[in-house]
């Protein structure tokens, strides 16, 4: 008998498509517009590395293009393919969709270890690939715009604006990427937009009686447990917010070099400078390393939090996943084959396409200011501060009770850009989990949150498509 082969990444999202799609009454020549990839440019081009000239390979490819423009990270990694980068592209559309952001999903890649690197090696990279980026129109304002994915930051993005400002320029150059440095003109709140919207995707959830109930777990977030893979951007951002302001505690943490436990809880600020220092989160004060890294994953928690790269939890590993929740803050973490018999086993699985998709949120706050050319809180900060401040001082003046200039100052604060950036991103993850669980409870054959994902993003985007005309 052949061995059962595990499905890539590409074909899982294709599956969970496919189950979705047929608990829709959606046209079958609709769904099959929504379900390929629209477009991929594969690209090698040569920068010269020392004395020696290195041919790099790279992607972008744009699933859907029913909004204009868009939208998706670039990644730098050794593993960066063609089946990857489109099976991100496709969840960029749904994701984008599910959160009301209106572009349509974009992604790219180039094939490199960034470790492998100086900085000025990646700057010849990046500014390389946005040139040829630039030569087939795969990048603008109102065409494809990028942003930071794993292994680039706001660092490369600031190079692919120049780079952009210098072949293209306009006056909205700025809006070609977003996740650029708040100096260069990025947004504050950016940089830690997907972790913050992870963190309001579990609390949602976490807050949920009915889904709590049936997996015999009390609701809130306080004194929850959380195992943690991946200590990148999205990983610290993540297990922070929710150990700072949703009580809960880090008791393991994996890293490529290894992993440790303990359970009396992490402190991850502590943890990032013994990295620092040691080049290692292994030997951390208080914990225990682990065996092996891939042991993080299997470790008795309330949640777990794979916030690495996709493939994570397969087949083999996911009858030994104890954690009750899985909050997918990276995309694509678990296969086709592996989220069945999690489901088997009463598992709630938070999907990516929802929890990671505080990024692409504050992306769109981003564009949208460098459109607007206008700070958020710019306008209406001051005259809310002095409203608030006069309310104030008329409860004073009635009531006979003085008040603290520091308390006046409290209640009296306008809002600043970051305030209105967490403002709208935590509107948008709690409106879009509505939507979800809205859509379970009228739909009985509806039983997990993907499967209720992918249908509400399937319904707008076909929308759009009939509004355009295209079908019917």
């Amino acid at each position: 008998m052949a061995k059962h082969k595990e499905p890539n990444f590409y074909e899982s999202v294709q599956r969970n498509f496919d189950r979705a799609a047929a608990l829709t009454s959606l046209p079958k020549g609709l769904l099959a517009q929504i379900r390929e990839v629209n477009s991929v440019y594969q690209m090698r081009f040569p920068v010269k590395i020392g004395k020696e000239y290195k041919v790099i390979e790279a992607y972008r490819a744009q699933h859907s293009h029913h909004r204009s423009p868009t939208k998706g990270g670039i990644r730098y990694s050794q593993k960066v393919n063609q089946q990857e980068v489109m099976a991100l592209a496709s969840l960029m559309t749904y994701k984008c969709a599910l959160v009301d952001v209106p572009f349509g999903g974009a992604k790219g890649g180039v094939k490199i270890s960034p470790r492998d690197y100086t900085a000025a090696q990646l700057e010849s990279i990046t500014r390389r690939y946005t040139t040829e980026l630039i030569k087939k129109n795969f990048i603008g304002p109102g065409v494809d715009v990028p942003a930071p994915d794993y292994g680039t930051g706001a660092r490369e993005m600031a190079w692919i604006f120049d780079t952009y400002s210098v072949f293209v320029g306009g006056i909205d150059a700025a809006a070609c990427v977003t996740g650029k440095p708040v100096q260069q003109n990025g947004i504050r709140g950016r940089g830690e937009a997907t972790g913050r919207g992870v963190y309001y995707g579990i609390r949602e959830v976490l807050a949920d009686r009915e889904l709590m109930d049936s997996i015999n777990m009390t609701t809130g977030t306080e004194g929850k447990t959380i195992a943690l893979q991946g200590l990148g951007n999205v990983g610290y951002h993540a297990g922070t917010i929710c150990t700072k302001e949703g009580g809960m505690k880090v008791i393991s943490v994996a890293e490529y070099e290894g992993a440790i436990y303990t359970e009396s809880g992490i402190d991850l600020d502590k943890l990032v400078k013994h990295r620092k220092r040691s080049g290692s989160i292994l030997n951390f004060p208080g914990a225990e390393n682990l065996e092996q890294r891939k042991m993080t994953l299997e470790v008795d928690c309330d949640v777990l939090i794979p916030a690495a790269l996709e493939n994570q939890i397969r087949k083999d590993n996911a009858k030994k996943i104890k954690a009750k929740i899985i909050a997918e803050a990276a995309n694509g973490p678990t296969t086709a084959d592996a989220e069945e018999i999690l489901l088997k086993k009463n598992k709630i699985i938070i999907p990516d396409m929802y929890l990671n998709a505080g990024g692409v949120t504050v992306s769109y706050f981003e564009w949208l200011k460098n459109l607007s050319h206008m700070r958020f809180g710019r306008m209406d900060k001051r005259f809310d501060e002095n409203t608030y401040l006069n309310i104030v001082n008329l409860i004073e003046r009635k009531t006979s009770k003085p008040i603290s200039a520091h308390e006046k100052m409290m209640v009296a604060r306008g809002a600043e850009e970051i305030d209105l950036v967490r403002s709208g991103l935590e509107e948008t993850m709690v409106t879009a989990y509505n939507q979800i669980r809205g859509i379970m409870k009228r739909r009985k054959k509806v039983t997990d949150l993907r499967t209720a994902a992918f249908i509400s993003a399937l319904n707008k985007i076909s929308s759009d498509y009939i509004s355009m005309g295209v079908f019917p």
